[in-house]
């Protein structure tokens, strides 16, 4: 059994631990509450930007190189995750479903190419030799323009033939118990066709000015820009929620462990009590003989 001083040790440093998981657990219930006001405040502007983009894409005529649909030989994953751990499988679940998408490419005979958003998926990916672009150290306070410098290099990488088919793999925030692994194809643009059986709208086609081929030419990088910036948001929002989980549940553990850990040190207490108590009334037994 081990010593009183041990399992006191033991006791101090569960304790220590403790504080710092729920200090943990306040600090990123702090941020989720900006981060999810941020990826609120922005839902209503993306819903509306991709009500636009199917009204105007289903009906396109031009042609356009980001709607290109080619035979794909090299495929892309955009691969976003947080730069900071500790907030349990969040990053891991990501990770393992792009781990599934490119086992499914290679399997099919295509190239895989990953571009890393966050320094987990740079990490985990690194002896891969499948990256071809790393952006690290932004998702703790990401802007627009980083969305925007991203997307730029996609598309531009997909307008340049090297790579035919760009997925894009993210955490997305259901609730705050909830963030699931999501994929969601990213270029080609493909036009939103209308459901069978939906009627159209009463007021019938809308006539554009300038005309809808011009917006598209300039409403595609846009929605480029969009895209890359609400899975960040998500990313961003998710990552505080799985943060505050595991540390609760990292709290929870450390009570449970410091409740053991004390019935530990009163029966070493009670033992020692009891071994000394033995000595004495040995010690006196001897003195009467």
């Amino acid at each position: 059994m081990a010593s009183l001083k041990e399992v006191s040790n033991k006791i101090g440093g569960v304790k220590k631990t403790a504080q710092i998981t729920k200090a943990m657990n306040m600090v990123s219930a702090s941020k989720l509450r900006g981060a999810q006001k941020k990826m609120e405040d922005f839902h209503p502007y993306a819903g509306k930007f991709n009500d636009t983009m199917a009204s105007l894409s289903g009906g396109a005529s031009g042609d356009y190189p980001l709607m290109e649909i080619r035979d794909v030989q090299t495929a892309e994953i955009v691969v976003v995750t947080s730069d900071r751990g500790l907030c349990g499988s969040f990053n891991a679940n990501i990770m393992k479903l792009a781990d599934k998408k490119i086992a499914e490419y290679e399997a099919a005979g295509k190239k895989v190419t990953l571009v890393c958003v966050g320094k987990k998926g740079n990490q985990y990916f690194k002896k891969s030799g499948k990256i071809r672009k790393a952006y690290t150290d932004i998702m703790g306070s990401f802007q627009m323009f980083n969305a925007r410098t991203i997307s730029m290099d996609i598309a531009e990488n997909f307008e340049a033939g090297h790579a035919d088919e760009v997925t894009v793999m993210y955490g997305h925030f259901h609730s705050v118990g909830v963030q699931r692994p999501t994929a969601v194809s990213l270029l080609p643009v493909k036009p939103v066709e209308q459901a069978a059986g939906e009627e159209k709208a009463a007021s019938g086609d809308y006539i554009y000015e300038p005309s809808s081929e011009e917006i598209m030419d300039v409403l595609l990088p846009l929605y480029m820009n969009v895209m890359i910036y609400n899975t960040m948001l998500q990313v961003g929002a998710s990552e505080q929620a799985a943060r505050m989980t595991a540390m609760d549940n990292a709290t929870n553990a450390c009570s449970d462990i410091v409740s053991e850990l004390t019935m530990i040190f009163n029966k070493a207490r009670q033992a020692a009590i009891t071994g000394d108590l033995m000595d004495i009334v040995g010690g006196a037994e001897a003195l009467k003989g």
